[in-house]
């Protein structure tokens, strides 16, 4: 992908205060986001708080470092976590209703075993050594 295309580059307004920045203030920016790093006073990457830092900002360069260093130890893990933490969630209303969670969590009937021909035999819960059998049942109806 050309990152020249229009709507892929950077903004203008990047572009300015690039253009304005000196290496001394490189190397301040850098120095200040590294105490903060060590410090952890910054917000975490990409959280709302984190946009609305300014660029120059040395939290905006700290919270960056930290995820690219999340990244570097845990791998991917962190990068998924990143974006399920930040992801858009649907409205409320559009989720399920209490009574619609309530009726999903009430128990359900166990369910009978019920031996099966050509099926190995079933080792029934609760009742060391008894296994249900397909024979076993036919046996047990007729007794």
């Amino acid at each position: 992908m050309d990152c020249r295309d229009e709507g892929h580059g950077p903004s203008p307004e990047l572009v300015e205060l690039a253009e304005q920045i000196e290496p001394g203030d490189i190397v301040a920016l850098w120095a200040e986001a590294k105490s903060l790093f060590f410090a952890k006073d910054f917000p975490p990457y990409a959280s709302p708080a984190w946009r609305e830092l300014h660029p120059d900002d040395p939290r905006r360069l700290a919270g960056a470092l930290d995820a690219a260093e999340s990244w570097r130890k845990y791998g991917t893990d962190v990068t998924a976590w990143l974006h399920d933490a930040f992801a858009v969630r649907p409205p409320i209303w559009q989720q399920r209703t209490r009574a619609e969670l309530d009726k999903a969590a009430e128990p359900k009937p166990s369910h009978q075993l019920r031996a099966t021909p050509g099926w190995p035999p079933i080792a029934v819960p609760g009742k060391p050594g008894r296994w249900l059998t397909y024979q076993h049942e036919q046996h047990l109806e007729a007794a």
